[in-house]
């Protein structure tokens, strides 16, 4: 992809030149070389261009991120299968247009078959039997519209498993917001100060709106912190000047801190304008004992089918279940995915707990 500045400086002279001022495009090259500087661990980990798009038809945004997500899951060795398993996924999704959010969805499928070593045929084959990931059943739903001449009928009754897809409009299934109603609830659970844009976010992108308010009201307004201080954390000695708001400024200087207790806790003593302050943190650096949980041994243990963590438990202990019904969660590189019972059934026992991480076919529910 050719740099804008070059492109604007070889149009210059020419009779289709669009004028733009070079030295301030310049400008911008310089506060984006030092960003990058600071953001260097998020950077996309492509070195060389790729013709392999023609192959897999993964859109460019999603390639680069592809990766880091595969790691998140475990399955970065297995990259090349994970680009295979994506063409597979869109070929069996009906060869559909692929972008933000659809092309999310072929994606987490790619992920589910690598991660659970599953072929075209085994899809076709076991489908009645899997867990499909949440994005595949709401894409196979009508939730994100519909493929032009529908989608396959085969693949989308294997992974609706009986729920009837509906062809209308998407939001036409879609309750309509009550803003008298809901907006003072919002409020309520969330704090006063917020306002409609709060609101919407929240209705929006509820869980990611939650792991916010969690965020700030643990450490509060980060986005004042410098972004070196953020991402690195300070040396001993350096001080930083936070801008908390006009003419409202914080001198912060980092002196030292205790060794970890038995707990692997520490002591940080800092300035604040001058003033020494402590602040007791958990060393997340420090060892601890790995738990190992119970794999999966048989039909009736109910496992977690890739690495994640267990965002929710739906049932408990002596709750009947029928076949197909969903048992909890898992969460993993925002992907989600609800397991169902592979038959009816008692549950036996629930042997995790929510947000406990879990590594593939880890037994979370046994039946009866």
């Amino acid at each position: 992809q050719p740099n804008f500045n070059s492109v604007a400086a070889m149009m210059k002279g020419h009779p289709r030149e669009h004028p733009i001022n070079q030295h301030s495009l310049n400008q911008f090259s310089d506060y984006w070389e030092t960003v990058r500087r600071y953001y260097y661990p998020f950077e996309t980990e492509l070195r060389a261009g790729t013709a392999e798009v023609y192959e897999n038809e993964i859109p460019g945004g999603q390639y680069s991120n592809l990766r880091p997500q595969a790691r998140g899951l475990g399955l970065e060795e297995q990259f090349d299968t994970i680009k295979d398993n994506y063409r597979i996924a869109n070929e069996l999704f009906g060869d559909i247009v692929k972008v933000t959010p659809s092309s999310k969805v072929v994606g987490d499928m790619a992920m589910f078959m690598t991660s659970n070593n599953l072929s075209k045929e085994d899809i076709l084959k076991r489908g009645e039997s899997l867990s499909f990931p949440d994005s595949v059943k709401a894409l196979m739903r009508g939730d994100l519209g519909q493929a032009e001449g529908g989608f396959p009928e085969e693949i989308q009754r294997l992974v609706l498993k009986g729920e009837k897809p509906y062809t209308e409009r998407p939001n036409a299934h879609m309750e309509p917001i009550d803003f008298d109603k809901e907006f003072p609830l919002f409020l309520k659970e969330f704090g006063e100060r917020l306002d409609m844009r709060n609101f919407l976010s929240f209705k929006l992108y509820p869980k990611v709106y939650r792991d916010y308010r969690e965020h700030y009201e643990q450490f509060g307004l980060v986005r004042a912190l410098p972004t070196p201080a953020f991402f690195f954390g300070l040396k001993p000695n350096e001080e930083i000047i936070v801008s908390m708001d006009k003419g409202k400024n914080l001198l912060i200087k980092y002196l030292n801190m205790t060794e970890p207790d038995n707990q692997g806790n520490r002591l940080v003593f800092f300035q604040l304008n001058g003033q020494t302050r402590s602040v007791p943190i958990h060393d997340r650096h420090i060892k601890v004992d790995v738990v190992v949980h119970r794999k999966v041994e048989n039909e009736k243990q109910v496992g977690s089918p890739l690495q994640g963590s267990i965002s929710k438990i739906l049932v408990h202990a002596g709750d009947e279940v029928a076949a197909n019904a969903p048992l909890f969660i898992i969460e993993a590189m925002k992907m989600e995915s609800t397991i169902t019972a592979p038959m009816a059934g008692k549950v036996k026992k629930v042997h995790l707990t929510e947000k406990t991480l879990v590594e593939q076919d880890d037994m979370v529910v046994e039946l009866e």
